[in-house]
């Protein structure tokens, strides 16, 4: 038990802590927050502390096999700008940040705001700030890029930015983040882990969220990438990207709950994008610091849940907006298990300069499936065409859904994509069925298949997820 006199908002964590592994499946409880570092909102309070980057600050060091584990939706964990967090575990040995009512026994399976969630702050680029230079020049710089994170009010305040988008925030490897948000004071809700400013050497490996209130994970800006994220019952957008993210995310199953969740992703080019001028986006896209990430293999399995059931909005797939110049490869949203509650179940959305983006080329999706009932949402594209035709002459399918149909092998119908047991497990694309026929064209990373998971291919979430596999979740999922 830690209590507030050792760790708490406003009584920072200011030197480097080791957490081991309890036997007996012992977790460490704390009564409080644990901030790591402390924060600062000027150049000058940075210079004065020493902290220019990730490593200048105190470290927290979570062992193989650990839980943290907090007790109310008012405790949360903070890393600062220049401290680092390594939770390093293993396939064996995953590390668990959860709520105290989680590991009682008494939070149920899809039950939220049981204690606050992480943020994670660094010294990356967010298009929040101002900034001389461009990416492609290699000379972008800013001062005073001090931006407050999400649960900044009073005590729990905190920020992030800066021009180093290869800071290091440390490394996360086999970690699950459960049972998390809160709505906090300054009107903010805290996400399964936030990213504020994260930069591309912090290491990211097998990262889950469970059962969060608000987003699962959000990028602010930064280069952080992901290899193999597990985002399940996320109630707003389990990806939600922003303030010009460019990082990567390689492998990714998303799975909504049958009766909450927004967007399996919600992809933002620049910040307070509504507040610009078009001259001033224009300007940002000019320097390079709208959002460009790369996102291969994601698999979304959303629920066409309605106004009646969602914490936010309704279950959607992917929405694009605010001048954000991704690529997406080999990707799937499913939400055609069951009928749409309403008209706001769409598998494909884009808006805003993003359609001039997908009209120049700067936006793409390259061999996509998308089984929903409504197909797309938003505008055309300036030049008329319409955005199925532009994703599909570049490579992506679109399934004729009326009512529900079952994507699974096992169904025997028009719609075959998913098999397995659980079936989250993409079928070959080349044996895939979509409109009672093979998808065209083939997986752009030379692959047999496109999603998160094939079973000709070693399973990335067994043994350490939760909630997915029997044996290691308190239910099973609504689809199977």
């Amino acid at each position: 038990m830690y209590s507030p006199s050792f760790v708490d908002a406003g009584n920072n964590l200011t030197v480097n802590l080791r957490i081991p592994s309890l036997p007996d499946d012992g977790a460490h409880i704390f009564e409080g927050s644990l901030f790591v570092g402390r924060t600062h909102d000027t150049d000058e309070g940075l210079a004065n502390a020493g902290i220019s980057r990730g490593g200048d600050g105190p470290t927290l060091t979570v062992e193989a096999g650990a839980t943290l584990a907090f007790q109310s939706s008012a405790d949360f964990l903070i890393i600062n700008r220049g401290s680092q967090l390594f939770a390093v575990g293993t396939r064996e040995k995953p590390i668990t940040f959860t709520s105290v009512s989680d590991i009682e026994g008494s939070a149920g399976p899809e039950d939220v705001q049981q204690w606050g969630g992480m943020v994670i702050n660094g010294f990356g680029v967010t298009n929040k700030c101002d900034y001389s230079g461009s990416v492609s020049a290699g000379d972008l710089a800013t001062s005073d890029c001090h931006v407050d994170a999400e649960g900044a009010a009073g005590l729990d305040e905190s920020q992030y930015g800066g021009d180093n988008n290869e800071d290091s925030s440390g490394r996360l490897e086999y970690v699950v983040v459960k049972h998390t948000g809160a709505t906090v004071g300054n009107g903010d809700e805290l996400n399964g882990i936030s990213f504020g400013g994260v930069g591309s050497n912090t290491i990211v490996k097998n990262l889950e969220v469970y059962s969060t209130f608000d987003d699962g994970i959000e990028m602010f800006g930064g280069a952080v990438s992901f290899e193999n994220f597990v985002g399940l019952y996320v109630r707003d957008d389990a990806i939600d990207i922003d303030e010009g993210w460019s990082g990567t995310i390689t492998n990714a199953l998303v799975i909504q709950s049958a009766t909450d969740g927004n967007h399996c992703m919600e992809a933002d080019g620049i910040g307070s994008f509504d507040s610009l001028t078009a001259d001033e986006v224009e300007a940002t896209i000019s320097q390079g610091i709208n959002s460009r990430p790369t996102i291969t293999g994601l698999t979304c399995i959303i629920s066409a849940n309605g106004a009646a059931t969602a914490t936010h909005d309704p279950g959607a797939g992917w929405r694009l907006r605010e001048g954000i110049f991704a690529t997406i490869n080999d990707s799937m949203v499913i939400g055609s298990f069951g009928p749409d509650s309403g008209d706001s179940n769409y598998c494909l959305r884009v808006d805003n300069r993003s359609l001039q983006a997908a009209e120049d080329g700067d936006l793409a999706i390259n061999t996509g499936i998308f089984a929903c009932a409504e197909k797309t949402r938003g505008g055309a594209l300036p030049n008329g065409t319409s955005v199925e035709a532009w994703a599909a002459a570049n490579g992506s399918t679109f399934a004729d859904i009326s009512g529900s149909a079952d994507a699974t092998a096992n169904a025997n119908t028009d719609l075959q994509l998913l098999e397995g047991t659980p079936p989250v497990y993409s079928i070959d694309y080349t044996t895939m069925v979509v409109n009672g026929q093979s998808p065209a064209g083939s997986p752009e990373r030379g692959s047999a298949y496109v999603g998160a998971l094939s079973l000709g291919n070693a399973d990335w979430t067994a043994g350490w997820t939760y909630g997915i596999h029997d044996g290691h979740r308190a239910q099973p999922l609504w689809f199977e």
